[in-house]
């Protein structure tokens, strides 16, 4: 059985979050977004957040530049899919759908959005038609 990707704690979100928003940045660049005040204990801080999202493979490390560029190598996108599916599996064993419905029937859902879901599920009925074809 595959083993199940690690999770990110908050602070090696707020990394990622960084990373995604910018692209390739040093440890310098993400220690004076994430701690505008911050000295040589946030810039460990920093550096050890960095170490342990290499360890879970969610970074990658340019070592051919300097200072040395960190860049993630996972997507929001796929993190998200990943939480959603924890969720699921620990609250809905293990189906999307009660919680897909939950969301969907929030009130914070706006028009716009309740559009764009109704575009991406006639999309996907679409594209399963052509692959059935």
């Amino acid at each position: 059985m595959p083993r199940t990707p690690q999770d990110v704690t908050e602070a090696e979100l707020a990394v990622l979050q960084q990373m995604w928003d910018q692209g390739a940045v040093t440890v310098r660049q993400l220690t004076d977004e994430l701690y505008p005040d911050g000295g040589s204990s946030e810039y460990a801080t920093v550096q050890k957040l960095l170490e342990r999202l290499g360890r879970k493979n969610y970074i990658t490390r340019n070592r051919d530049v300097w200072p040395h560029m960190f860049e993630a190598t996972v997507g929001r996108d796929e993190l998200i899919g990943r939480r959603l599916q924890t969720t699921a599996d620990q609250l809905c064993e293990g189906s999307l759908q009660p919680l897909l419905t939950t969301l969907v029937r929030s009130e914070k859902l706006s028009a716009r959005d309740r559009r764009s879901l109704r575009g991406l599920l006639d999309e996907l009925d679409k594209e399963a038609k052509r692959s059935r074809g």
